[in-house]
């Protein structure tokens, strides 16, 4: 029996229309779960031809996450679910994160709707004996130039994963994250398309290159299959070596 196969499991992937969460919506998929995501376009057509978002075979449904109204009030894609993956988030440059507006911005999607999603399909999970995965960040143990709010907020991330792994285990729900460090997407483009960044930045990783979105997918599957039925609370970090 393989303990990667998703065969008539259900999915759902927050933050799933591009990037990270795009790649380990198509791992599952490919899998062979049943896939839903939540993006923010108003359908899966706009975004066509996108790098990095391929919604072929997916369920779709524009949520806005950072609404706590409206990430209540959107319509749950399965009666019950297998998986719930949590790889929303933002970041702002040019110090908007030391404002009020963007600090409140960056903590509504990167903490506060990883709460008040997994909080909402808590029964929907612990009905199959369901798995969560949060996306945090590398930036949750180091410091970040420039962004306090994305430093604080994935910080947050691995201290929620850790309480509501102890608060849900009895309830048969495993609740796991891992921290990327770069990883080639739109978020990251500010360091990768630049040449002296990218320079520095690959100058910092032991194993001398940039994750792929494909191994950050691995680690999802891994999480969420019997091959981690013991793991609990944990943030595995995924790094290449960098914070070592």
């Amino acid at each position: 029996m393989n303990p990667l196969d998703f065969s008539g499991k259900r999915v759902l992937v927050v933050g799933g229309s591009s990037g990270i969460g795009n790649g380990i919506a198509q791992s599952f998929r490919q899998a062979g779960a049943d896939v839903h995501v939540w993006g923010t376009r108003p359908d899966a057509a706009n975004y066509a031809g996108e790098e990095g978002s391929d919604l072929a075979g997916l369920g779709y449904t524009q949520v806005d996450v950072s609404s706590t109204e409206a990430l209540l009030a959107a319509p749950a894609p399965f009666e019950t679910l297998d998986v719930l993956v949590l790889s929303q988030g933002t970041v702002l440059y040019k110090r908007q994160e030391f404002a009020p507006e963007g600090w409140d911005k960056v903590m509504a999607i990167n903490v506060d709707s990883v709460m008040h999603i997994a909080q909402r399909f808590h029964g929907h999970l612990k009905a199959n004996g369901g798995s969560v995965i949060v996306v945090s960040s590398v930036a949750a143990y180091r410091a970040t130039m420039g962004n306090p709010a994305y430093a604080a907020s994935k910080a947050a991330a691995v201290a929620l994963v850790r309480t509501l792994g102890q608060a849900w285990a009895p309830d048969g729900i495993r609740v796991n994250g891992f921290a990327p460090s770069l990883v080639e997407t739109k978020l990251t483009r500010v360091t990768t398309d630049h040449p002296e960044r990218r320079e520095k930045a690959l100058a910092k990783i032991p194993l001398g290159r940039f994750g792929t979105i494909d191994e950050m997918a691995g680690v999802a599957l891994f999480l969420a299959s019997p091959l981690a039925g013991y793991v609990c609370g944990q943030t595995i970090v995924v790094d290449g070596g960098l914070t070592l």
